[in-house]
C-alpha cells in the first residue's frame, strides 16, 4: 500500500544500487528510496525522513543482512558523508565508475576502455578546502555533507596528507584562543569561512590559506609562528578575502601573511610553480597516468601546433611540448598564466606561449596571439580540459571550425563529456574509445579522456 510511504515510516528493503553521492537505492511500492550508508546487496531496516513527490529519503536504522560488497576498513571517519564509496571495496568502486562511463558512451557508439585505477587509494589529495562552523562544542571543521551546508567534522581524512589534519588542529587552537567569529550565511556577518590547504607532493611544500569575510585576522603573527614552528614545510600563509554572499569558496584577492603565494611540484618531469588560485590536478601520481594516456591519444608529430585550452599553470601542454613544434596555452586566471610562462622558462621549454583570457573567447584570444606572434595559428591538435560544466556550444563550433586533426578532451564530468562529444561528432569528428581514469578514489567522481579525430570527408 502506498500509504505506508510517508515520513517516519519504518520498513525493510533490499538495496539494489548506489548513486555517485553514495546513497543506496531501494524501491518500494513504485517509489525510489535513497538511503545513506547503504550499499547494493544490503537488506536494511530504514526510516523515511523525507517524502518528495517522486522519491523518498531514508535513514538506516538497522543493517539486517550486510552485502558481500560491504567493507569496513576504508575510512575511520565513519560519521562523515563526504566520501560516496567508503562502504564498498575499491575494486567495486572502480567497476561502478567504469560502468557509469560505459552507459553514457555506448549510445554514441564509443567503446569504453578498462578504467585506469588510482595509483593510490589513500592520501592522494594535494588540495583540500574545509568549511568552518561554530557549534556548542566549539569550532567544527570538515566537509559539507551531500546536498547540504551541514559540516561533518573530521579528525583525520585519509584522502589527504596527515599534515593537513595537524595544521587544522593548530588553526583550531588559534581560533579558540582568540574567539575568532565564524561567517554566517544568513546575516553575512562573522569572519572565518574556510581553511584551504595545498601541497606539492614532490617538494613537500605547503600553502595555508584562510578564507575570510574581512581584511585581517587577530594576532596573525601568532598563527604564523604556531604553524611554522610545527611545520617549516609551510612556505606560505595567506588570507583570501571573500566578502560576497556566495557559495563560491574563494574571493579574488589574496593577502600574504608569511612567505610566498605559491608552491612547486613536478608532474611528468616538468617542475611547476602553482599559486593558490591556479588549477592543478589534485591527484598528482594518477595525473601522470592521465597525461601519458592523453599524449598517446594525441600522437603528435614534430611539426604540429598544439593549442591547450583551460591550460592552468601549463601542466598538460608543457608535458607534451617536447613532442610538437609549438604550444599555445589559454587560461582565464592571470596568475596561472604567469606561472605557466615561468614554468616554461624554468624547464627550458622555448616553444610555448601562454595568453590570459576566457577560453569561451578563444576566437578573439587567438587573434590577439596571432598579432603578438605576427603569424597565423592553425592548431593541428587541441587539448580541452574544462570545468565540470563542460564547453559552451559556441566554443565547440569554433574549435571545430579550426579543423584540427585531433581534439583530446579531458573531463571530470562524464555527462558533459558525452554531451559535448555528441556535438563534436555532429560537426565532423569521430571517436572510437573513451578512457576512464580514477583520479578521485572514495568519491563519486571520475576523470575521462576521449580523442576526437577529424573525418577524412570533413
Amino acid at each position: 500500500m502506498c500509504d505506508v510511504l510517508k515520513k517516519n515510516s519504518i520498513l525493510t528493503v533490499n538495496v539494489e544500487d548506489i548513486t555517485d553521492l553514495g546513497f543506496g537505492v531501494a524501491r518500494h511500492d513504485g517509489k525510489v528510496i535513497f538511503i545513506a550508508d547503504t550499499v547494493p546487496g544490503d537488506v536494511a531496516e530504514i526510516k523515511i525522513i523525507k517524502d518528495n513527490a517522486s522519491y523518498l529519503i531514508a535513514r538506516l536504522e538497522q543493517l539486517i543482512t550486510p552485502s558481500c560488497e560491504r567493507v569496513y576498513d576504508r575510512c575511520k571517519e565513519c560519521y562523515c558523508h563526504a566520501c560516496a564509496y567508503k562502504n564498498i571495496s575499491y575494486e567495486h568502486e572502480a567497476r561502478l565508475k567504469e560502468e557509469g562511463v560505459r552507459r553514457l558512451f555506448t549510445p554514441l557508439g564509443i567503446q569504453t576502455l578498462p578504467i585506469k585505477k588510482s595509483v593510490s587509494e589513500r592520501r592522494y589529495r594535494n588540495k583540500a578546502q574545509y568549511p568552518i562552523t561554530l557549534t556548542k562544542n566549539g569550532y567544527s571543521i570538515g566537509y559539507f555533507a551531500p546536498k547540504s551546508h551541514r559540516v561533518s567534522p573530521i579528525s583525520d581524512c585519509e584522502l589527504t596528507p596527515a599534515i593537513f589534519t595537524d595544521i587544522i588542529n593548530i588553526c583550531k587552537l588559534y581560533f579558540t584562543k582568540h574567539s575568532v567569529s565564524v561567517y554566517d550565511e544568513k546575516s553575512g556577518t562573522g569572519l572565518l569561512r574556510h581553511i584551504y590547504l595545498r601541497r606539492g607532493e614532490t617538494s613537500s611544500e605547503v600553502l595555508l590559506c584562510l578564507v575570510i569575510n574581512g581584511e585581517s585576522i587577530p594576532s596573525a603573527e601568532e598563527l604564523v609562528s604556531a604553524v611554522r614552528e610545527r611545520h617549516p614545510e609551510v612556505v606560505g600563509i595567506l588570507l583570501n578575502v571573500n566578502c560576497e554572499n556566495t557559495n563560491v569558496i574563494l574571493g579574488k584577492r589574496y593577502i600574504t601573511l608569511f612567505g610566498r603565494d605559491y608552491i612547486f611540484d613536478t608532474l611528468c618531469g616538468v617542475r611547476l610553480k602553482i599559486t593558490a588560485q591556479s588549477f592543478y590536478q589534485v591527484n598528482r601520481a594518477t595525473a601522470e597516468v592521465l597525461y601519458k594516456e592523453a599524449l598517446r591519444f594525441a600522437d603528435p608529430n614534430p611539426s604540429d601546433t598544439l593549442l591547450d585550452l583551460y591550460c592552468g599553470t601549463g601542466s598538460i601542454g608543457l608535458s607534451m611540448a617536447h613532442k610538437v613544434r609549438e604550444l599555445i596555452g589559454i587560461e582565464i586566471v592571470e596568475s596561472a598564466v604567469l606561472c605557466a610562462r615561468e614554468n616554461a622558462d624554468a624547464n627550458g621549454i622555448k616553444n610555448a606561449h601562454f595568453f590570459t583570457g576566457d577560453a569561451k573567447n578563444t576566437e578573439v584570444l587567438l587573434s590577439t596571439a596571432e598579432r603578438e606572434l605576427q603569424r597565423k595559428i592553425d592548431p593541428d591538435i587541441i587539448i580541452l580540459d574544462p570545468p565540470r560544466a563542460g564547453l559552451a556550444p559556441e566554443l565547440i563550433k569554433f574549435v571545430s571550425s579550426k579543423n584540427p586533426r585531433k581534439i583530446v578532451y579531458i573531463s571530470c564530468n562524464p555527462k558533459t563529456l558525452a554531451r559535448d562529444t555528441r556535438e563534436f561528432m555532429s560537426l565532423g569528428y569521430t571517436a572510437s574509445e573513451v578512457l576512464p581514469v580514477d583520479m578521485f578514489p572514495g568519491t563519486g567522481h571520475v576523470e575521462s579522456v576521449v580523442c576526437l579525430t577529424r573525418r577524412l570527408d570533413n
